[in-house]
């Protein structure tokens, strides 16, 4: 297996969807494709399916080394996904060891939200800032966060997973075993509590001036803002990010989490906040997928 990757493979693994990207060692996208995720999305299937992808991506064998991004926490060697909470049978699944046995190439996990917060900090909105919290809004509600610069992984790998903290203690059940988590609200399904409408068909309404759609959006907006006024206390950010599929509709919802933070957190806790959307898209999970793969296994600079 090559030691010093001159292009690198990106993979972002969702519950719908598989995004590949090959890179060069910039950060430039030299290939890209996506495909179905497999369903019912079993580790094999899985497996197999990334896999053959990545053949397809890189035919003569360019990269070096891969990097996935999955919607779970990994083990502290970035080897294992210890669980995946909206995916069948992923409970401790050596993802990396399968993977290198058919590439015969080095592979590197992570879980998806801090491979989005890398991905805006390394080529999007995050740049030049050290302190950072990320969260993705859709099927779930993960996230991501940089402390002086540095990904947050916490003890044995297992940090951060921003959507799982309480946010009502008798709240709807969450797949994790919390009740009321803020993935119960500012997810898809949340939003669908809300208002029992398409995100896409809610966001139209709302461009249109529709005045109840604008109300679903300052409500989910609200709800969302409370949970992040916790986790500017914990972490007290210079930079909160809001990604994922519902972050297209962010600025009919942005104005009701700034206003909710403003209220909720004290003056010295908030000090220059910002608070706004991702700049990258569907794309910053793969890029930041690709950049810790080229971290840690392609002797890329330590520090974003």
């Amino acid at each position: 297996m090559s030691s010093t990757p001159h292009q690198v493979i990106g993979v972002d693994l969702g519950g719908t969807a598989i995004k590949l990207a090959r890179f060069d060692a910039g950060g430039t996208v030299l290939a890209e494709c996506e495909q179905a995720t497999p369903q019912p999305a079993t580790p094999g299937a899985v497996t197999m399916a990334i896999s053959e992808a990545i053949e397809q991506l890189d035919p003569d064998r360019e990269a070096g080394c891969v990097g996935v991004g999955l919607p779970g926490p990994m083990d502290a060697a970035a080897r294992v996904a210890r669980v995946c909470i909206n995916l069948p049978g992923w409970e401790d699944v050596p993802l990396a060891d399968w993977l290198e046995s058919r590439l015969d190439r080095r592979v590197t996990l992570a879980n998806d939200g801090n491979c989005a917060v890398v991905g805006e900090a390394w080529k999007g909105a995050a740049q030049g800032f050290d302190d950072v919290v990320l969260l993705t809004l859709g099927t779930g509600v993960g996230g991501g966060v940089l402390l002086s610069g540095q990904l947050f992984t916490g003890h044995n790998g297992a940090a951060a997973e921003p959507g799982l903290i309480g946010v009502t203690p008798d709240g709807p059940p969450c797949n994790s075993g919390n009740s009321g988590s803020l993935e119960q609200y500012a997810s898809i399904s949340g939003l669908r509590r809300l208002c029992d409408q398409d995100p896409r068909q809610l966001s139209l309404l709302a461009e249109q001036g529709d005045p109840e759609a604008l109300a679903v959006w300052q409500r989910y907006g609200t709800t969302l803002g409370v949970g992040v006024s916790s986790l500017v206390y914990v972490f007290t950010p210079q930079l909160v990010l809001l990604g994922g599929g519902l972050a297209g509709a962010a600025e009919y919802f942005l104005p009701a989490v700034r206003s909710e933070v403003t209220r909720r957190v004290q003056a010295v806790s908030r000090e220059n906040l910002c608070i706004q959307a991702c700049s990258l898209g569907n794309g910053a999970g793969r890029l930041g997928a690709a950049c810790l793969a080229l971290q840690r296994l392609g002797g890329m600079m330590d520090r974003l």
